[in-house]
C-alpha cells in the first residue's frame, strides 16, 4: 500500500513538471507609429509563432499634445489574432487629466471597433515615479469604470515600482500587468540584464497574484554624445545630430537562455513574454523575424557566414550570406582566391586589397546581416575565382 501512495505522489509531482515545463505564451509589441506596406509580410510570417498583437494605439507627450498610429485595420483585422490596443501615457506629463485622458482612449477605441477590430484588452503604458502611483491608481480606477466590464484592463509596469509600498494596491486596479524589464536603467550601461530580469520577475511573483508577462527587447539602440548630459537615445528614426554612435543591442543568445530558464522554472503567475517590437524588413535596429522566432520557440542559435559568388562571362558576384537562424555582425575580413583578374571592387562597408591570387575585403564600418540573408560586398573579372578557397575572419 505504501508503494501505490509513493507512485501516486511521483506521478503527480511528475505530472506537475510536466506541466511546469509547458511552452510560455508569445506575444508581439507592434510600436511603429506609421505602418507600411512591410506590415504585410511581418505579421504573415509571425502568425504562427505569437498568439497576441499589442498595437501602439494613442500617444500623448508633454506639449506635443496626442499622437494616433496610424494603423492598417483592414491587415489587423484578416491576420486574426487576439488585439490589445496600447495607450501610450508619457512619464513626464505633469499629471494626468482623468477626464480627458479616458475620453480620448474612448475615442480611439470606438474609431477602431468602428473598422471592423475586435478588441481583446486595453494596456496603459506610463512610466510614473514611484511619488505618483497612488494618483496613478486613482485614474486606474477611473478608467476601469469607464470601459466594457468584459474588457481586460493591463498596464505596463516598471521594477522600480517593487521599492513601493503603493505597488499591490496599484496591481488591484487592473487584471493583468506587463514587466518591462528592458532599457529600465542607465542606457550605457546595456539594453538588458538577464540574471537582473530573472529577479525582478520572481520579485514581482510574490507580490501580484494576477497574471503578468515579461516585456523583452529583440530590438536595439544608438546612443549619441549630449554636451553635459545623458547621451541622446536614437531607435527606429534616425535623428539629424552628428557624432559617435554607439550601438546597443540585445543580445539573442542571452534571451534565448531566459526563455530556456522561464520555461523549466516558471515564476508563479507568469502567463507568457511580450517581445518588443514586431521586426520590419527594413528594421536595421530590430533582430530579423527569423532570429526572434527562434528564440520564442527555444531552439538552438546558429550563424553560418559564408561567401556566394556566381559567374557570368568571367564577371564574378561576390555575396557574403547567412543561411543560419541567428543574426550575425558582418565579418571583419573576407578572403577568395583568384587567378588572372583584370578588375575588381568593394561595395559599400567593404574595402578591397587585390594581390596576384588574392582579394581581400575589409570591413569599414559595423553591420549586420540577418538571419537567412544576403548581401553583396563586391565584384570582380576574374579567369577563376575559387569559392572553396575562401576564407571568412569574424
Amino acid at each position: 500500500m505504501r508503494f501505490i501512495v509513493s507512485l501516486f505522489v511521483l506521478m503527480v509531482l511528475s505530472a506537475c513538471k510536466q506541466q511546469d515545463a509547458l511552452p510560455l505564451d508569445q506575444q508581439l509589441y507592434i510600436w511603429q507609429r506609421q505602418w507600411t506596406p512591410a506590415h504585410e509580410l511581418a505579421l504573415r510570417d509571425s502568425h504562427d509563432d505569437f498568439s497576441t498583437l499589442r498595437v501602439l494605439a494613442l500617444q500623448a507627450f508633454p506639449n506635443a499634445g496626442w499622437s494616433r498610429a496610424r494603423i492598417d485595420a483592414p491587415l489587423l483585422k484578416a491576420d486574426g489574432r487576439p488585439l490589445i490596443a496600447v495607450i501610450r501615457l508619457d512619464g513626464q506629463l505633469k499629471a494626468l487629466d482623468q477626464d480627458q485622458v479616458t475620453t480620448q482612449i474612448l475615442q480611439v477605441l470606438a474609431d477602431w471597433q468602428a473598422q471592423g477590430l475586435v478588441l481583446s484588452g486595453v494596456e496603459i503604458d506610463h512610466d510614473a515615479g514611484n511619488a505618483r502611483l497612488p494618483a496613478y491608481a486613482q485614474f486606474l480606477k477611473h478608467l476601469r469604470s469607464a470601459l466594457p466590464t468584459s474588457l481586460p484592463l493591463s498596464i505596463t509596469a516598471l521594477p522600480a515600482w517593487l521599492g513601493s509600498a503603493q505597488l499591490p494596491m496599484l496591481l488591484q486596479t487592473v487584471d493583468s500587468s506587463v514587466l518591462q524589464v528592458h532599457a529600465v536603467s542607465n542606457p550605457r550601461r546595456g539594453l538588458f540584464d538577464s540574471d537582473q530580469a530573472l529577479q525582478w520577475a520572481k520579485a514581482w511573483a510574490r507580490i501580484t497574484d494576477k497574471p503578468f508577462y515579461l516585456a523583452l527587447p529583440a530590438y536595439g539602440v544608438a546612443l549619441l554624445p549630449d554636451d553635459g548630459g545623458a547621451p541622446v537615445v536614437e531607435s527606429e528614426v534616425q535623428l539629424e545630430r552628428g557624432g559617435e554612435r554607439r550601438e546597443l543591442l540585445a543580445d539573442p543568445l542571452q534571451l534565448s537562455q531566459l526563455g530556456k530558464a522561464l520555461r523549466e522554472d516558471p515564476p508563479a503567475h507568469l502567463a507568457g513574454l511580450i517581445w518588443f517590437r514586431l521586426p520590419l524588413v527594413n528594421d536595421r535596429r530590430a533582430w530579423s523575424l527569423t532570429t526572434l522566432r527562434a528564440v520564442a520557440r527555444g531552439e538552438q542559435l546558429v550563424s553560418q557566414l559564408g561567401v556566394t559568388v556566381s559567374e557570368h562571362n568571367g564577371l564574378y558576384d561576390i555575396k557574403l550570406d547567412n543561411p543560419g537562424n541567428l543574426d550575425s555582425v558582418w565579418p571583419a575580413r573576407i578572403t577568395l582566391q583568384a587567378q588572372s583578374c583584370e578588375g575588381a571592387d568593394a561595395l559599400a562597408g567593404y574595402s578591397l586589397q587585390q594581390s596576384p591570387d588574392l582579394l581581400t575585403f575589409t570591413r569599414l564600418r559595423d553591420g549586420r546581416l540577418p538571419a537567412g540573408g544576403q548581401r553583396a560586398i563586391g565584384w570582380a573579372r576574374c579567369a577563376n575565382i575559387d569559392q572553396g578557397g575562401s576564407h571568412v575572419d569574424p
